[in-house]
């Protein structure tokens, strides 16, 4: 059974994220607080777990939470200021979301909560200096696989994964043709043959290398 708490406070938020490796459509990210008495003997990591079971998940840890928050970052802002940035920048979103504020953060990955800390990006968010500082006074730890270690993480795991694939399912009804609705915008050989034959969308990363290096885009 997943560990309920790392620094045994109250107010403990988990937050992770979902699509970072994907070659079209949003990062995702996710923050939570549950209740100390929160247990769930089916929750793990999203990717443990099978779509059913986090469809499944998903309204039972949106009920039961203290608190939770979920933001997109969209292609356009990931080309700008790099995924690694716009997974983190996600993540520091979804926690200034939350109310209340939480006395201390676990993230899923090895990298702190607040590096990076008011990106000048000229799409998205822009952190206020209030924000920027409540982010810097919230103590916080990486994690290292802590989706499967933490029931907070591997919750914001489940409600990333969820809303990510529920929006890539919509944009699938506007270009059918890549088949987001089963690949999620993964790069699949299914998605890369439909980019080669029918170019690239507005939903894709045009920073990622969509096509194996000896294949181009006439763009």
């Amino acid at each position: 059974m997943l560990a309920s708490t790392f620094s045994q406070l109250i107010l403990e938020a988990g937050t992770d994220e979902a699509g970072r490796g994907c070659l079209a459509g949003p990062v995702t990210a996710a923050a939570i607080i549950l209740p100390a008495d929160f247990s769930n003997f089916i929750l793990n990591d999203s990717k443990q777990l099978s779509e059913k079971v986090r469809e499944k998940l998903r309204p039972i840890i949106e009920e039961q939470a203290v608190s939770f928050a979920v933001t997109h970052l969209f292609p356009n802002e990931i080309d700008e200021i790099n995924i690694l940035n716009a997974s983190m920048k996600g993540m520091q979103e979804s926690i200034l979301k939350l109310n209340p504020t939480p006395e201390f953060i676990i993230v899923d990955g090895n990298r702190a909560l607040n590096a990076k800390l008011g990106l000048k990006n000229s799409v998205g968010k822009q952190f206020t200096v209030e924000e920027i500082q409540l982010l810097k006074s919230i103590p916080n730890q990486s994690i290292v696989k802590g989706d499967s270690k933490y029931l907070s993480i591997a919750a914001a795991s489940v409600l990333a994964k969820t809303y990510r694939d529920e929006y890539m399912d919509k944009i699938h009804e506007e270009f059918p043709m890549y088949n987001w609705k089963k690949n999620k915008g993964y790069p699949t050989t299914e998605h890369r043959d439909a980019i080669k034959k029918y170019g690239v969308t507005k939903y894709h990363r045009m920073s990622f290398r969509l096509l194996p290096e000896q294949l181009t885009l006439d763009l």
